[in-house]
This record gives C-alpha cells, sequence and structure tokens, in this order.
C-alpha cells in the first residue's frame, strides 16, 4: 500500500540517487522525466526523504541556464547565500538564476519532491559545493503538524 506521500509523488521516486550521493546529506531519488538534449531543458523529479538535503550549489552558464524547481508533495526547504531559508510545499515554484549558490531539501520529519528543471544555457554546468552544516539545518523548523 502506497504512504499518502507517494500518493501525492504522481511522478514517483526514481532510483536512488547514487550517482550525486556525495553531495547529498541523507538519501535522494532520482527519476528522470526527459532525456537531456543539448539546448532543451531537462526534467528530473527528485525525492528526498525527511532530513535529506543537498549541499550548497552553483548552476553557472555564460548565457541562459539556471533551475526551476517546481514542488509536487511533502514540504522542504530552499536557500540561497545570505538569504534566509524559504520554506516550500506542493505548488510552490522556485525560480533559481544562474551563479546563485544555494541547496534546497526536505525538512527534518517530512519527505519532500520537486520536479528540477535544468535551463538550458551557454556553457552551463553545475559546480558542487560544502555540505549544509547540521547546526544550520537543525535550526530550521519542522514540518507542519498536519503533514
Amino acid at each position: 500500500m502506497k504512504s499518502d506521500f507517494d500518493e501525492k509523488n504522481i511522478f514517483g521516486r526514481g532510483k536512488e540517487n547514487t550517482e550525486y550521493a556525495a553531495f547529498f546529506t541523507g538519501r535522494s531519488y532520482l527519476n528522470p522525466l526527459t532525456t537531456p538534449q543539448a539546448g532543451k531543458p531537462f526534467f528530473a523529479n527528485v525525492t528526498f526523504e525527511a532530513g535529506c538535503r543537498n549541499n550548497w550549489h552553483i548552476h553557472h552558464a555564460r548565457e541562459g541556464g539556471g533551475q526551476i524547481l517546481l514542488c509536487i508533495a511533502g514540504e522542504g526547504w530552499y536557500r540561497e547565500w545570505g538569504k534566509e531559508a524559504r520554506s516550500l510545499k506542493a505548488g510552490d515554484v522556485v525560480e533559481i538564476p544562474p551563479e546563485v549558490k544555494h541547496w534546497h531539501g526536505a525538512k527534518k520529519n517530512c519527505p519532500f519532491s520537486h520536479i528540477a528543471v535544468e535551463v538550458p544555457g551557454k556553457d552551463a554546468y553545475n559546480e558542487w559545493l560544502e555540505p549544509v552544516t547540521d547546526d544550520e539545518y537543525d535550526a530550521l523548523p519542522p514540518c507542519r503538524a498536519d503533514n
């Protein structure tokens, strides 16, 4: 029987995200929804187990680029360097310009899924940086009680 979260996560968890596990604290899953093609956006459902988040990172591009997050299930966080963390829930959209240091992931006590859209760009690539510290992450509040 599927959990309530899995019912809401309509694009499915996919496979454990072992290829990028070094850049995550906790366990994540990746379900590619399109095939990567030069000059076209790439869509993938990323599911974070409760407490999972990715490292700080930057989407570099000489022109274009960046990332869009379409939140579909659970609750999570998005944070840009030097700014307060933004609470995320299903239906939220985050537009991440290129060259912005940021991280995203699940809240402490619930899973989270978003569709990650890689915006095409000239000479686009991701730079993975340091992990989000436990102190920084643990200072953020948990999910709402009704989740």
